[in-house]
């Protein structure tokens, strides 16, 4: 009983503070938030190099770092090497916060990413461009507020599949 009263302690610690909810997923895990938003920034350019040269190779190298993130050693990943040097450089406070969230938007990401692809190779053009409008107002969202976008959602997916993510 007590592992379970302390766990909800520093659940509820890590949420004040910043824009995530209870309705975030939670893991109980702490990671450096400030690298996840430097990351956050990069992916952004990087859609935004694609809006603007139509480069599909922008999107292919996010939904790969997503991938190297997500599912492999993360200390592979590109972005997340520059969003260090990019911390170090600037000498930017370290932030901690559950793993879970994070996670989850990079789950997102990478759904979009994909999403992305296929709209681009189905010449699905009107598509295409909201699909990037949506991800960049989630991702400025994220990076300049702190507020999950990928939160609400997920609360939304709890409510009629209880048994997600678990």
């Amino acid at each position: 009983m007590y592992r379970l009263k302390n766990d909800y302690y520093y659940a509820n610690k890590a949420l004040k503070g910043n824009m995530m909810t209870s309705t975030c997923p939670i893991i109980f895990k702490q990671i450096d938030a400030t690298v996840t938003r430097v990351s956050s920034v990069y992916i952004l350019l990087f859609v935004v190099l694609f809006l603007t040269t139509s480069q599909i190779f922008f999107i292919y190298f996010a939904a790969m770092d997503f991938l190297m993130r997500l599912y492999f050693l993360k200390q592979y990943s590109l972005i997340y090497q520059l969003s260090i040097a990019t911390k170090k450089v600037f000498s930017l406070k370290t932030y901690m916060a559950d793993a879970g969230a994070k996670r989850l938007a990079a789950g997102f990401g990478l759904f979009f990413m994909l999403l992305l692809i296929a709209e681009y190779h189905l010449r699905l053009d009107i598509l295409l461009f909201v699909t990037t409008a949506v991800f960049l107002l989630c991702g400025l969202l994220e990076t300049f507020f702190g507020y999950c976008i990928g939160c609400k959602v997920y609360f939304v997916i709890k409510k009629i599949y209880p048994d997600f993510m678990e």
